[in-house]
């Protein structure tokens, strides 16, 4: 974003990036732990709320498609197609938040169905690790997100854009894919 709103918001790129990381994972934890009425919510059919895990799956194994590629696309100075990339995998996150949050707001968190040995021995430290990468990367992700938005392309390399997006970029792939393997433990597996 080369315009003036872009360049007037670049000073203020890590305050907007600490709040609206704040304001995001307070809504997060919120849905997720019950403070949101699940009264307030437009309730979806049975068969729609058991199929957002497995949408979900299919959203995540997009995901691990599209931050690799993006990654890819920019090593290979493809600039377009890795905001084009990267983008998509912002999308997809928010489509996978939105649709978890609202399943477990409404329904709950899904039980965990199989032998105790397995949940406490693999399942909870699987969800553990995936759940603190998620919310790592939800600050890392709306920081570059904020520097590519308010900066030229061709400022970006002397910003700190590159470094914390191969951070943000790995943390996130890693907790997408425990995210998969979470979910085939729950509905595969067991």
């Amino acid at each position: 974003m080369d315009d003036g709103l872009g360049h007037s918001l670049r000073p203020y790129v890590p305050a907007l990036t600490a709040v609206l990381s704040v304001t995001a994972l307070v809504l997060v934890f919120a849905a997720a732990l019950g403070a949101v009425p699940s009264a307030l919510l437009p309730r979806a059919s049975d068969a729609t709320l058991e199929a957002i895990p497995h949408v979900n799956a299919g959203v995540s194994a997009l995901a691990l498609l599209t931050i690799p590629a993006g990654v890819l696309a920019i090593r290979r100075r493809q600039i377009r197609r890795h905001r084009a990339l990267m983008l998509t995998s912002t999308a997809l996150f928010t489509i996978f938040l939105m649709l978890y949050l609202y399943k477990v707001s409404i329904a709950g968190p899904a039980p965990f169905p199989g032998p105790n040995s397995v949940y406490t021995t693999v399942y909870l430290p699987l969800l553990a690790v995936h759940i603190f990468l998620a919310v790592v990367t939800v600050p890392l992700v709306i920081y570059v997100l904020l520097l590519a938005g308010t900066h030229p392309i061709s400022a970006l390399p002397s910003t700190r854009h590159p470094q914390v997006g191969r951070v943000a970029a790995g943390l996130w792939f890693v907790s997408f894919a425990l995210g998969e393997a979470v979910y085939a433990i729950l509905y595969v597996i067991y």
